[in-house]
């Protein structure tokens, strides 16, 4: 069960990609992948709402993203059921990581670092913007907690302010300024 809720947060992460979508009309950014065309990722409707996947893959300012989540195996787990929150960080907040950072994660030896930071970007269960309350500590996939800011100018989770809100089918995103580090990832930067 456990990795069930941490596989699904997974998937959370993945569909933050798609925060700027609208139309399902659009050239999903994830591409060419046996997880398209396999598994809950893989399954088509045009007629349903769209979930965090769906989104996050039509989303030109979630490429990084996307490529993130189909390198770290995660592409399923944003197209389950949910419900997910995922709080996806934008192609300018990954430019933001020190320079070669994006690319050394990519590579498949760090295939359970990438997944880790990308669980650290979902919560188990429907967070919409009014429900985050401040200085509460929100739950990540990851196993770490985060906490949440409510100020004048917005709501910061993590540090990092909230600046679209994008819901899906099967949970809720949040385009976010930054990239999520999980503690144990984060010491050494």
């Amino acid at each position: 069960m456990k990795k069930f809720i941490f596989s699904a947060s997974f998937v959370i992460i993945a569909l933050v990609v798609s925060s700027c979508s609208g139309g399902g009309t659009s050239k999903p950014a994830v591409e060419d992948s046996s997880a398209r065309t396999h598994g809950q990722a893989g399954v088509v409707n045009k007629d349903s709402r769209q979930n965090i996947l769906q989104i996050a893959s039509a989303s030109k300012d979630h490429t990084t993203l996307a490529a993130a989540c189909t390198a770290a195996g995660m592409l399923d787990v944003l197209a389950n059921a949910g419900p997910l929150t995922v709080f996806a960080p934008t192609n300018a907040a990954f430019e933001k990581l020190p320079a070669g950072e994006v690319a050394n994660l990519l590579k498949p030896e760090n295939k359970e670092t990438l997944a880790r930071i990308i669980q650290f970007h979902a919560a188990p269960g429907n967070f919409k913007i009014k429900s985050l309350k401040d200085n509460m500590k929100l739950y990540m996939a990851s196993g770490d907690y985060v906490d949440v800011k409510v100020k004048q100018d917005g709501v910061y989770v993590n540090g990092s302010k909230i600046v679209a809100t994008i819901d899906a089918s099967n949970g809720t995103i949040h385009v976010v300024e930054d990239v999520f580090l999980p503690p144990s990832e984060d010491k050494d930067k």
